[in-house]
């Protein structure tokens, strides 16, 4: 797999595992809109892209808990227009393009 073929789900299993954490302490870190955490099938389905994450919230929360850039995940979670999605960029071009649109105006 390149880093191009990357998904929010092999992200988040990669991040964690990385981390030396289990799905069910994981889920228990992420909270739904009602405050509740998500459970741990559903954080399974996520890793395995069955599912994807319910909200922006949920993207932020699982950035924090695995530190992971949070423009790279809003990326992967298909947050992004569709015609800046279907150039498949790698975290490197991603990060790249995000930090030349970011970058201040130059002076005239």
């Amino acid at each position: 797999m390149t880093e191009a073929d990357q998904t929010f789900g092999r992200a988040i299993s990669q991040a964690r595992k990385a981390l030396g954490m289990s799905q069910k302490e994981l889920a228990s870190k992420i909270l739904r809109e009602d405050d509740e955490p998500i459970s741990p099938q559903y954080l399974n389905d996520i890793e395995h892209d069955r599912r994807s994450p319910s909200s922006d919230r949920m993207v932020q929360q699982f950035a924090d808990v695995l530190n992971i850039k949070t423009d790279w995940l809003y990326y992967l979670a298909g947050r992004f227009p569709a015609d800046v999605r279907q150039n498949k960029l790698s975290e490197t071009q991603f990060t790249t393009a995000m930090l030349a649109f970011r970058a201040p105006p130059k002076k005239r």
